[in-house]
């Protein structure tokens, strides 16, 4: 018998800095066959051009998705159609999570020159092996990792908001030691990281965030609720 896992997913974000709308874009769809994935896009440049473009690549991607298309194949096809209709003249960077639950692993999908964090049993590495946006070069692929749905395993994924943090200031973020730490000091609880990690870049930023910032947080667990309850909470301030 396997043993019994949970999943927990949490976000935050915020937009750049005097700019009406972030341009990144984050979207959830439950898969044909058990999970569920998340596209994390972050657009070209910043505000309402940019979360267009981030909103026409994730809406793709979803709904191929949806359909039981896997998940590079659908970082393809939203690469084919931006590439197709803005004429290699607009890029995006795409990520994309899925929780298998045929194969049981979590499948990392990257266009993105940011890497995605993994911290297992206290261990830190880094999916970062090479990958370009989507949208510009004709031949583009996903950089596609997949993991066991293992207990204790985080994966911390980012747009670019959190690397170019502190770039003013002189106060760059060290992901590969901050995440650790944050990752203790909430005691393992996605929402607290993600929230934590975000007031580090806005802080690293003197509140003006220089770029769009979204940090994505899927944690898998030993345990779980016995009642079989999946549940969803959104917070999000109207203006």
């Amino acid at each position: 018998m396997s043993e019994k896992l949970q999943v927990r997913i949490a976000a935050a974000k915020v937009g750049k800095y005097a700019t009406p709308e972030s341009g990144d874009t984050l979207e959830m769809v439950e898969r044909p066959h058990g999970g569920l994935s998340l596209a994390l896009a972050d657009g070209q440049r910043s505000g309402r051009a940019a979360k267009k473009i981030s909103n026409i690549v994730v809406r793709k991607v979803v709904s191929l998705l949806a359909e039981g298309v896997r998940d590079g194949a659908a970082a393809r096809a939203a690469h084919d159609y931006l590439f197709l209709h803005r004429g290699g003249q607009v890029s995006a960077e795409l990520n994309i999570v899925s929780i298998d639950l045929v194969s049981r692993t979590l499948v990392v999908s990257r266009n993105s020159h940011c890497p995605v964090l993994m911290i297992k049993n206290d261990h830190l590495s880094l999916l970062n092996e090479p990958s370009e946006p989507i949208g510009v070069y004709r031949n583009t692929k996903p950089s596609i990792t997949e993991l066991p749905l293992e207990p204790e395993t985080y994966l911390i994924v980012f747009t670019d908001g959190i690397l170019e943090a502190g770039r003013r200031t002189g106060n760059r973020l060290e992901m590969t030691t901050l995440a650790p730490e944050l990752l203790a000091a909430t005691d393992g609880n996605p929402q607290a990281l993600a929230d934590a990690l975000l007031k580090k870049a806005m802080t690293a930023d003197k509140g003006r965030p220089c770029d769009d910032i979204s940090v994505l947080v899927v944690a898998v667990t030993s345990g779980g609720e016995s009642d079989k309850t999946r549940r969803m909470s959104v917070s999000f301030p109207i203006r």
